[in-house]
């Protein structure tokens, strides 16, 4: 029996649109997970704008007081000062237990002084980082209110600083 040259013109040419589409799918997931990446690294700047917002508002507070009192320690942990606790906010971990953290939350380790963040989508940091985590240095009251990046960290080739 002799194959028909239409029916194999035809399976080459379905076979064609086949690895067309694979490919436009694998593309579109790959660039889907860059802008998820992107749009967790916005919030993370937002979040990380906020709590140094609240540290310079809370340095700031005794010398427009009218008590005049003298300005008490800062707390080290900034999440104290804002008035709204991000919702993805675990509370106080160390950073030997961050595994237990979930991704995409927010801590404050005590013992360094550190905010931490577990990232959900770790693709595009530089450098790569254990546990896929990122940590700030709270700054005290010498160095006046800030955090600073543990590691010069860059996502998707943009500074987290």
């Amino acid at each position: 029996m002799k194959s028909d040259p239409a029916w194999s013109h035809r399976f080459f040419e379905w076979g064609v649109v086949t690895l067309v589409l694979m490919a436009l799918i694998w593309t579109v997931g790959r660039e889907a997970r860059v802008v998820q990446g992107q749009g967790e690294r916005v919030a993370v700047r937002a979040t990380l704008a906020t709590l140094r917002t609240a540290l310079a508002i809370d340095q700031l507070m005794p010398a427009v007081s009218m008590k005049g009192g003298t300005h008490t320690p800062m707390p080290k942990n900034p999440f104290t000062l804002v008035e709204s606790v991000p919702s993805n906010y675990v509370g106080e971990q160390t950073l030997r237990n961050i595994y237990s953290v979930a991704p995409g939350s927010w801590v404050f380790d005590p013992e360094r002084g550190c905010v931490g963040y577990r990232l959900l989508y770790p693709e595009g940091l530089d450098p790569e980082q254990e546990a896929d985590a990122i940590w700030f240095r709270v700054g005290g009251i010498e160095q006046g209110p800030r955090l600073s990046p543990q590691a010069e960290y860059r996502w998707y080739g943009q500074s987290l600083t």
